[in-house]
């Protein structure tokens, strides 16, 4: 099991140089950590549906990095968000890059900055997000339209864990079978992560050279998830760590798993 740490960060936008650390970051993270954590990370509290508004009003119709850049000013500036965020999306944005997906699965859209990042990194790829809360799903559907990829990204109302409904509409209805699946992009319950992986699998919708990234493996963790892949390592996956820091600020560390299928 291989371990890396970020490589060389793309040029700071100004706008984030000008953000100091602690005027909002850490400390409205851990004020509102607790809120968050009783609702699986979903604050729920109407940052959601600002955040779509904000995107709307100031980032340019089409364009994917403006977006971007909308949700990370947004969450620098304005509120804590739980996606991936702009330190650990580039890790995100490399894995995509390698491996060069035609079809990518997403568990957890939240409001689709992930999904954004995978689409700006994969452009011709189509993303099939999953998405239990329903208000989160619309926040993110309207983004995607305002950047202008509402036809490469599908979001669907839902879990894997939810009885075999929405595996089921992926299959039927989305065209997933052997061996469709190129990239699975994991960040939502964290207790989820394992049993989730292990669906996929045994749906058989990965191939040899599928890459299976997660983030928030260190915070707030998925330890059944991470000693899974440990104990698989070698066998049926070939796993590298990547060090980074929770979303938004530099001091929590936080760990990201780039896992590859095996043949």
């Amino acid at each position: 099991m291989k371990t890396s740490t970020p490589g060389a960060a793309a040029a700071t936008p100004g706008w984030k140089k000008k953000a100091p650390f602690l005027r909002w970051s850490l400390i409205r993270m851990l004020l509102t950590m607790k809120r968050q954590l009783l609702v699986h990370w979903q604050a729920g509290d109407g940052r959601e549906e600002k955040l779509a508004r904000t995107v709307l009003a100031t980032a340019r119709p089409g364009d994917l990095t403006a977006a971007i850049g909308a949700i990370d000013r947004f969450a620098y500036d304005e509120a804590f968000l739980i996606n991936v965020g702009d330190e650990k999306g580039e890790i995100l944005d490399g894995a995509v890059r390698r491996a060069r997906p035609k079809r990518i699965l997403e568990l957890g859209t939240y409001c689709g900055y992930s999904a954004l990042r995978m689409a700006l990194a994969a452009p011709d790829a189509h993303i099939h997000s999953v998405e239990f809360n329903a208000a989160n799903a619309d926040v993110a559907r309207r983004i995607f339209a305002h950047a202008g990829v509402a036809s490469r990204v599908t979001v669907v109302v839902g879990t894997l864990g939810d009885g075999g409904a929405t595996i089921e509409a992926l299959r039927d209805r989305h065209g997933f079978g052997a061996g469709s699946v190129d990239f699975v992009f994991v960040d939502h319950a964290k207790e989820a992560y394992l049993p989730d992986l292990q669906r996929i699998e045994a749906a058989g919708w990965l191939h040899p050279g599928s890459v299976v990234v997660a983030d928030n493996v260190r915070f707030p963790g998925a330890p059944e998830y991470h000693a899974y892949l440990k104990q698989n390592e070698g066998r049926s996956w070939r796993t590298t760590e990547h060090q980074a820091h929770v979303e938004y600020q530099t001091v929590i560390k936080d760990l990201v798993l780039e896992s590859s299928r095996l043949g």
